[in-house]
């Protein structure tokens, strides 16, 4: 069965959404026990959720979502923050089922580490939804995610032809903890090796941490200093990658001499705004407006006892059976944006100023 079972519900939950926008709002206070009750309908069902972190526009563009999803949707929500660390997620959700939430909405970023807090709301028979990431033992009622090998194999795909299929590039790898960091990172340099054999590929390990990209990067252009790409698995490396080029006066526009083609990953404003700028070339779209959306769509099927089963849904998605313990994972799309749209090869891309991109304030 897909999630036309509440086509019109959902409908309804649309259009209201659409009237809400995206007004940013609180996630409450980054303690471990602090819980901000509200944000959402005025007394719909409870659903605890935690905010991964707060260091990037993308985390921040999907906190700004969630509470006018919620609102739409009849969900009340208790908010916190674990701030990407796996010990304070625990004591979050401990502290949310204590509240008595219906359901739980997550975002670990460490996904062997959540383990011991999926088995606390199991105990509880508190149904999980995981936002992003999937949880490496399974447990989550639903997986609301992009397809992140498709990432990294689109990445891939847009370096190697517009290089030509020769030089080096850069690759900041996300945390390899973390089954996005390795979803991108082994995707990307399957990819490579099976189309792209005349490029070098020059792994940064970042732990997702900008200044590790930074640094591993200042490193690497003194023994390769003809690198001619990068790879950047999510857009809280792009202003210290600018910041590092313009210093080394290898902040060169597109369709310059010099230029390095840059790919980054996540959709936000700000790297819009680069590629218009000529100075990175494309990102992929992660949607964080979809992301809410679903994550709270899930968590209240869940308190309704509802079903889902592998196959398309009415939303332009696929649910997949992602082989541990049942745990099922709907894959939302996630388009690549450059300049002006259009093919680049064999990739279909939106240019940046698609009104359907979340990043343009749809």
């Amino acid at each position: 069965m897909n999630t036309r079972i509440i086509g019109a519900a959902l409908a309804a939950v649309l259009l209201v959404a659409a009237a809400a926008g995206c007004s940013r709002q609180s996630t409450g206070s980054g303690g471990s026990s602090a819980v901000n009750v509200g944000n959402g309908a005025t007394n719909g069902v409870l659903v605890g959720a935690d905010q991964p972190r707060e260091d990037s526009d993308f985390w921040s563009a999907y906190a700004g979502y969630m509470g006018p999803k919620a609102a739409a949707a009849g969900v009340t929500l208790a908010n916190t923050s674990s701030d990407n660390d796996s010990n304070r997620l625990k004591s979050n959700v401990d502290t949310l089922l204590a509240k008595n939430v219906k359901a739980l909405i997550i975002a670990p970023q460490d996904t062997a580490a959540v383990k011991p807090a999926l088995a606390a709301a199991a105990a509880k028979n508190v149904p999980v939804v995981s936002v992003d990431t999937r949880p490496d033992a399974g447990g989550a009622y639903m997986v609301v995610r992009a397809d992140n090998r498709a990432y990294g194999t689109k990445s891939c795909e847009y370096l190697g032809q517009t290089l030509h299929g020769t030089g080096k590039v850069a690759e900041f790898e996300g945390d390899l903890a973390s089954i996005n960091g390795r979803d991108r990172t082994e995707a990307f340099a399957d990819c490579m090796k099976s189309k792209y054999p005349g490029i070098k590929v020059i792994a940064i390990p970042t732990d997702w941490e900008a200044d590790k990209s930074a640094s591993g990067l200042q490193d690497k252009l003194l023994t390769d200093p003809d690198i001619n790409g990068i790879y950047m698995q999510a857009s809280i490396f792009l202003q210290s990658t600018l910041a590092l080029l313009q210093r080394e006066n290898k902040l060169v526009k597109t369709g310059q001499p010099g230029h390095i083609t840059i790919v980054s990953n996540d959709g936000v404003k700000s790297e819009f705004n680069a590629i218009d700028n000529g100075q990175i070339d494309a990102t992929i779209s992660q949607p964080a407006d979809l992301y809410a959306q679903y994550a709270i769509y899930y968590a209240k099927a869940a308190t309704e006892g509802k079903k889902f089963a592998p196959g398309p849904t009415d939303h332009n998605s696929t649910i997949i059976d992602t082989g541990v313990n049942g745990q099922l994972e709907d894959q939302l799309p996630a388009p690549v944006v450059t300049h002006t749209g259009g093919k680049v090869g064999d990739l279909d891309t939106l240019a940046t100023t698609d009104p359907s991109l979340w990043a343009n304030g749809h």
